[in-house]
């Protein structure tokens, strides 16, 4: 696992979000851009404390369960997923299915009556 590698992406990604684009209060002025560690953590649904061993490179490895986590609270796009999880060390499982915007026409004929 690239440890620092890893810190570094984390540390990148978490700079370029914007709180407002996340629907959270940008209220208060920030020493530095982006959002706070303890916004990540609580996007990701994980402790504080373990977001910032992470970013710190002294983290363990973290499981898919925590990377897939970590990369819907960064908004990575699909090769900055598979970038995190190369990263990890951990393969990525594949990405979630997008939903089916069409309907079969037997349905909506069913609808329809």
């Amino acid at each position: 696992m690239a440890r620092q590698e890893l810190a570094r992406f984390l540390r990148e990604r978490r700079a370029a979000l914007r709180p407002y684009e996340l629907g959270l209060p940008a209220d208060a002025p920030r020493r530095t851009p982006g959002l706070r560690r303890e916004e990540v953590a609580e996007l990701a649904h994980m402790s504080v404390d373990y977001y910032v061993r992470l970013e710190q490179a002294r983290g363990p490895r973290p499981s898919a369960r925590i990377l897939e986590a970590l990369a819907q609270a960064l908004r990575l796009s699909p090769p900055e997923r598979s970038h995190l999880f190369r990263l990890a060390g951990t393969s990525a499982p594949p990405p979630a299915a997008e939903a089916v915007r069409s309907v079969r026409p037997h349905v909506a004929q069913m609808l329809r009556r």
